[in-house]
């Protein structure tokens, strides 16, 4: 096979429709634009959201809350997930995204207490729930938060 050998599936390509050559051609008179008004003329598009004149949606509805830009997005964790690492073992930020239990660390990682902590662990994070804090303790780990820069 050579480069001036090739040529589409076929059945990929179709002819491009002629318009506007006349009634005979059956895409005549308004070449298939339809009838009069906005969008048989050229330069014509309405956007999705328009509703004819009509009060859109959006401005229909009340408006509440705000969005608040300095809110801290923290990736969680429960420390029922923690009982996989070997006992003695550092659990870091970054050994938890190596290890695909958390997706990025965002603004830290927060340390939930869902579940029970049977090894000894010393574990790493920004954020701790007291009852996270206590359960490592009693299992006889440490709890090591990571101050921001």
């Amino acid at each position: 096979m050579k480069l001036h050998e090739i040529k589409p599936a076929p059945g990929s390509t179709k002819r491009r429709k002629v318009v506007g050559r006349g009634r005979g051609s059956g895409h005549g008179t308004t070449a298939g634009r339809g009838g009069k008004g906005q969008t048989a003329r050229t330069g014509s598009s309405i956007p999705a959201w328009f509703e004819g004149g009509q009060m859109p949606l959006i401005r229909r509805l009340p408006k509440r809350g705000f969005t608040n830009i300095f809110k801290k997005n923290y990736a969680i964790i429960n420390i029922e997930i923690l009982d996989r690492f070997e006992s003695g073992q550092e659990v870091t930020p970054a050994l938890l995204v190596s290890q695909g239990l958390i997706g990025s660390r965002n603004n830290g990682v927060k340390v939930l207490g869902a579940g029970a902590l049977t090894k000894t662990l010393t574990v790493h994070a920004h954020k701790f729930s007291q009852s996270a804090a206590a359960k490592i303790e009693a299992a006889g780990g440490k709890v090591q938060v990571i101050e921001r820069d």
